[in-house]
């Protein structure tokens, strides 16, 4: 194996948090010398364009082909995902091959103490359209503004005055030591994205070396609970247009699911729970409940 190890990340803050708990964990289970790492960042269209809608441009590709094509390419030795930005059907010469334990999945409300505590009329500044659905089914007078950017980018345009407020992820938030920031939404009100909270990392599928030495930092709960929200979006056929939210957890010795599907305005939700191990019957079933135009919203349809 190369020596020191090449772990290709995104080049944002968050990022860098991310790639820097990797190699902190290859060296607490490997030995700082043999779990030598060097990140490598790279720049993804997703952090080039930020004017436009994620959907709109092609998706959660964004954030992850340039570090496909480094990976496949043999410039970069693994690389570190957000799992929520990982698409469902990956290349098939690349391998999810470990997760670290997974942090907060909540979200987070910035400007206002609670969703019925923002402002008549407010605005809501969000790029996620599971967060817009989800606002929207439980306000329906709010207004929503495209919000896309880092975690710092979207706090100086909320300090602006662009909207009243706007959600975060309070795993993100944690990552950058914004643990004051804004106020935890459970997730009884607010069902996060699949994956939400999660950081994965990727290896060449036949770099059998490579995937023993992540095998070591691989949280098992925490990738059990994503591979059965990752499975229900697959079932779903999710896409970024698709506002859906998932969460896996156990509970009374199984794991059990949470999901639901909404329609962009809110108006239309559909939740169903069950053992993970049925991620696809209940994805079936709430597509089986939707109506066309939100079955239309979903490529399992």
């Amino acid at each position: 194996m190369p020596q020191p190890l090449r772990l290709g990340t995104r080049g944002s803050p968050l990022a860098l948090a991310q790639a820097h708990m990797v190699a902190a964990a290859l060296a607490a289970a490997h030995g700082p010398a043999e779990g030598a790492v060097t990140i490598v960042p790279i720049r993804t269209t997703g952090d080039r364009v930020q004017d436009r809608p994620l959907a709109e441009i092609g998706g959660k590709a964004l954030w992850t082909k340039e570090l496909d094509r480094a990976l496949l390419a043999d410039e970069i030795d693994f690389a570190v995902h957000s799992m929520k930005d990982v698409e469902t059907i990956r290349p098939a010469g690349i391998a999810i091959a470990a997760m670290l334990p997974r942090a907060d999945v909540r979200d987070r409300l910035v400007g206002a103490t609670a969703i019925d505590a923002i402002p008549a009329g407010g605005r809501v500044g969000t790029a996620s359209p599971r967060r817009a659905a989800q606002l929207r089914h439980l306000r329906p007078d709010v207004a929503i503004l495209p919000f896309r950017g880092n975690v710092d980018t979207r706090l100086a345009r909320l300090a602006a005055g662009e909207a009243d407020v706007t959600l975060l992820a309070a795993a993100g938030l944690a990552r950058l030591g914004r643990h004051e920031v804004g106020v935890a939404i459970p997730t009884d009100l607010l069902l996060p994205a699949p994956a939400q909270g999660a950081v994965g990392i990727e290896a060449r599928a036949e770099d059998s070396a490579i995937r023993a030495l992540l095998a070591a930092i691989d949280h098992a709960p925490t990738s059990g609970c994503v591979r059965a929200e990752r499975a229900l979006l697959a079932a779903l056929g999710g896409t970024c247009h698709s506002p859906v939210a998932a969460l896996a957890e156990p509970r009374d010795g199984r794991l059990r699911l949470r999901a639901e599907i909404l329609s962009p305005d809110g108006g239309e939700r559909h939740c169903d729970e069950g053992d993970a191990e049925a991620a696809a019957e209940i994805g079936a079933g709430l597509l089986a409940r939707a109506s066309p135009a939100l079955r239309a919203l979903f490529a399992g349809a």
